[in-house]
């Protein structure tokens, strides 16, 4: 049997304890990271939802943005959610004045795409890679994916308006909606068996 990973959670802003807790119940030793010392340490990174100019700002000061981006173009597997599915997003629609994400999936992603925090909403989701019912996903000033490129695996689709939601590529792991919300820990299992190399 495989020792359980060492995951670290991106914890400048965000549902920190939620992925936290989600990531060991999927079998995970998780970890904080706010420095690039912690992040040396881990084989994995969960990158939480929040605000994506926040979160590229904190990055920089706690100077994170560079050695993120070098861990994950050396094949750190990492996972976005919401606000981190646009940080690992190579190119942004409707972004602020320059602002820079740690890339690494080829796709586009539109900043608060499903609208304000008033039109926060949830739904129920069939996910490529996860068996069983549907998830219930929870969209809060979601972005969402308008195009993806040739080695980007389409994993989920928002039922009413057939926006991407959930992608792929390689050892990374993006959605638009925040599985820590809900005590379905399937999204973070399938994350975990990525950074094992069982997918």
């Amino acid at each position: 049997m495989l020792p359980a990973p060492v995951i670290g959670v991106l914890a400048l802003q965000g549902d920190i304890a939620e992925h936290l807790r989600a990531l060991e119940s999927a079998g995970a030793r998780p970890v904080a990271v706010r420095r690039p010392e912690e992040l040396d340490a881990v084989e994995g990174l969960v990158i939480p939802g929040g605000e994506s100019t926040t979160l590229w700002k904190l990055a920089v000061i706690f100077e994170l943005l560079e050695p993120v981006r070098k861990r994950i173009a050396g094949g750190l597997p990492a996972f976005g959610c919401c606000a981190g599915m646009i940080m690992l997003a190579d190119r942004l629609l409707d972004g602020a004045d320059g602002q820079q994400t740690f890339g690494g999936i080829d796709m586009t992603v539109r900043r608060n795409a499903f609208g304000r925090q008033v039109d926060s909403f949830e739904s129920d989701l069939r996910l490529r890679r996860i068996d069983g019912p549907a998830l219930r996903a929870v969209f809060i000033r979601a972005p969402w994916v308008e195009e993806t490129g040739a080695g980007v695996e389409i994993l989920g689709a928002d039922q009413r308006t057939g926006r991407i939601v959930a992608v792929r590529q390689g050892p990374l792991l993006a959605t638009a909606f925040h599985p820590e919300l809900t005590p379905d820990t399937r999204v973070h299992q399938l994350f975990v068996d990525l950074v094992k190399g069982q997918l």
